[in-house]
This record gives C-alpha cells, sequence and structure tokens, in this order.
C-alpha cells in the first residue's frame, strides 16, 4: 500500500473512533423503551435541549391512539313485559246490600183491612198499605233485635220531616254499657239514625222511620222502631196521614 493511500485510512480509522466515542458520551445510557404518543420523545429527553449540527431536533412522528378493545354489541331482543296477577282474596267480603226481595212492589191482598191500613209482619220483615182492588204496596223494613220485639195495634199520631232525634235515657245507659257513647240530642239529616221521615205511634217511643244504615233492612237490628230505607219511608210518608192506623204483628 502506498503511504498517501495509508495515511488517509489512518486518519479514516482515527475519525470513525473519535465520533462513536463522542455519541456514546453524548447519549449517556441509553433511553428506557417507553410507549408514547411521540415515539420520538424519549431520545429528545435526553438530549437535554441540545442539537445536532446545530439544528434542534424535533420529532415528525405521528401520534400514536391506544383504544381499549370494546365488547362486541349484544343484539337487543324485544319481550312481551309479564305482568304480575293481580292477587285476590279468596273469599271476598261481600259488600253491603239490601236483598232485592224487599224493594217495594205491588202484591195482592185479602186480608180483610180497609184500604189505608198499614199491616207490619215482623217476622217476614214487610210492611203493606192496604189498598183497593184487593192489592197492597209492600215494602221491606228493619224491625226491634231479640228481646225488643213488641205487637200492637196504634195509630199515626205525628209525622215529620228529617226528625230529630233524643234517645231515651234506657237507650243511652244500655250503649254506654257497651262502652257507644250516644249524643242526648241530634239535629235531623242524613247522619241521623231516623232518616228523613218518622211516623210516630200513638204515645209509644216507636215510630216508622229511615235510616242511615239501609243495609239492615230485612234484618232484626233495632230497639224496636221499624225502619225503612230513606226513598221507601218518603214514599209511604206521601200515601198516609195522622190518624192512619198501623197493625204489629
Amino acid at each position: 500500500m502506498k503511504p498517501a493511500s495509508l495515511f488517509a485510512a489512518l486518519v479514516a480509522a482515527f475519525i470513525a473512533m473519535a465520533f462513536s466515542a463522542s455519541a456514546q458520551d453524548r447519549y449517556g445510557t441509553k433511553p428506557p423503551v417507553v410507549l408514547s404518543p411521540d415515539l420520538a420523545a424519549p431520545w429528545v429527553m435526553q438530549l437535554g435541549g441540545r442539537s445536532i449540527t446545530g439544528t434542534s431536533v424535533r420529532s415528525n412522528a405521528k401520534k400514536v391512539i391506544f383504544r381499549q378493545p370494546t365488547a362486541p354489541r349484544r343484539q337487543l331482543t324485544t319481550r312481551p313485559v309479564q305482568r304480575a296477577a293481580v292477587q285476590r282474596p279468596a273469599n271476598p267480603a261481600k259488600p253491603r246490600g239490601m236483598d232485592p226481595v224487599y224493594l217495594p212492589q205491588e202484591v195482592s191482598y185479602d186480608g180483610g183491612q180497609k184500604p189505608g191500613t198499614i199491616i207490619i209482619d215482623t217476622n217476614a220483615r214487610f210492611l203493606y198499605l192496604v189498598q183497593d182492588g184487593g192489592t197492597a204496596r209492600r215494602y221491606g223494613v228493619g224491625v226491634g233485635k231479640p228481646g225488643f220485639e213488641w205487637a200492637g195495634t196504634h195509630k199515626i199520631t205525628r209525622k215529620a220531616e228529617w226528625p230529630s232525634w233524643r234517645p231515651p235515657s234506657e237507650m243511652i245507659a244500655r250503649e254506654k254499657a257497651k262502652g257507644r257513647i250516644l249524643p242526648v240530642f241530634m239535629e235531623g239529616g242524613p247522619n241521623n239514625p231516623l232518616g228523613a221521615r218518622a211516623l210516630y205511634l200513638g204515645s209509644t217511643l216507636y215510630r216508622i222511620h229511615g235510616t242511615n244504615q239501609p243495609w239492615t233492612i230485612g234484618q232484626a237490628v233495632s230497639s224496636g222502631c221499624i225502619r225503612m230505607r230513606n226513598e221507601d219511608v218518603m214514599d209511604l210518608y206521601t200515601r198516609v196521614g195522622v190518624g192512619t192506623k198501623v197493625i204489629v204483628k
């Protein structure tokens, strides 16, 4: 080899070794392996802002966006809504009402009493108003409970619309012993036990009157009075007058 060529080769080898050492010194330790939106960022951090050949290092690398894998969408299916069955009582309570047999009606009559007479059959729970032509108008009634039954013949001595009520002292004491306090006096009205109309019998404390408990018609529940539905006693009230004969049996 020629001396000039040998010299040139030595110079090139020396420059390569110097450049390699300079590069190792420049970077110190190798940058960590880090995933980053900018893949050049770790290397730039190692340079500490120094430039190579007078030009600042800039990264033109595109940002990498990591997305979490999404689960496949479930296909929605529609199903009819199952509604819970309505639970009903096995033995529902019977609503309060009156047996239709006790509603007013025209019946035949051949008992011998004159038209206009009132006959009350306490056993059958019927009141009859005798009419012309062998007929009678029949109404359902409530009667005296056991121990308060009575029978007899009287006349209507007074009539009253929406009567007031003064319970007798015996009744007040009797009900108080049961834990029920009765008023000494109650004005007439829808809440009054005597109802819409009253027909007073002789000089007794008994009456034919309406009621605020129509479901008791056909039963033995009173303290001796004869009770009727309000609409029925109002109808009877227009058909009879003071002096009408009343037979209770």
